[in-house]
């Protein structure tokens, strides 16, 4: 059990990530008691380890929440809709998609709305956070998906996936996209967030959640 002292307040809005492709099965459960340890908001996993963690989380307030179309985005709506199926069933309570650049970048917007709609409705009323990947979009890039991302009725809109090229978050990212989603949206900071500065900037500037493998280092700073 924890015997330091931490900030709860922020602990309770930090998604206790681990997407490495080679986490093992002891680096995941290390994961999810590090979570309830620190009474973080969630524990973010790819799907393939949902069954796992669910049972690892029982009786704690953490949410699991689970990556759908990471991290390229690239893939069939069904697709990515099916892996959003299948984390709920298995006790996903959160899901964090990747939009479909492509469409973006192609001046197909409808397409990725719609993607972006299928897993919302695949999710079935699990909170859906739709990642932007905003490194590789242009202001007005950004503008049209975090529009996008609220007409298909996600719950949040996120920075970056920490895979791509430009992933860290910027105070200038999550201050558009609080602008432009206003109050009633969420509005998720990830990439390079790894020190309480980092995270308090962040905070600042209008994100209400955090995305970081840094969590229990940024809550226990002194």
């Amino acid at each position: 059990m924890v015997q330091q002292d931490f900030d709860r307040d922020l602990a309770a809005i930090i998604d206790h990530t681990l997407l490495k492709p080679a986490a093992s099965a002891d680096e995941i459960g290390r994961l999810c008691q590090e979570a309830r340890d620190y009474r973080f908001a969630s524990v973010c996993v790819n799907s393939f380890w949902a069954p796992r963690c669910r049972p690892l989380l029982a009786g704690s307030a953490v949410k699991l929440c689970c990556v759908v179309g990471f991290p390229l985005g690239a893939m069939a709506s069904a697709a990515k809709a099916f892996e959003a199926a299948e984390a709920v069933a298995a006790g996903a309570d959160e899901i964090d998609m990747v939009i479909n650049l492509g469409a973006l970048k192609s001046g197909e917007p409808g397409l990725a709305e719609q993607d972006i709609r299928e897993v919302v409705r695949a999710a079935r009323g699990r909170a859906v956070k739709v990642i932007l990947e905003t490194g590789l979009l242009s202001e007005a890039e950004k503008i049209l998906a975090c529009r996008l991302s609220q007409r298909a009725g996600a719950a949040f809109v996120k920075t970056a996936t920490g895979f791509a090229a430009g992933s860290a978050a910027s105070a200038e990212d999550i201050a558009l996209m609080r602008r432009i989603v206003g109050p009633a949206m969420g509005v998720k900071a990830s990439g390079g967030i790894r020190t309480r500065a980092d995270a308090e900037l962040m905070v600042i500037s209008g994100a209400n959640r955090l995305g970081t493998s840094s969590g229990i280092a940024i809550v226990t700073a002194g």
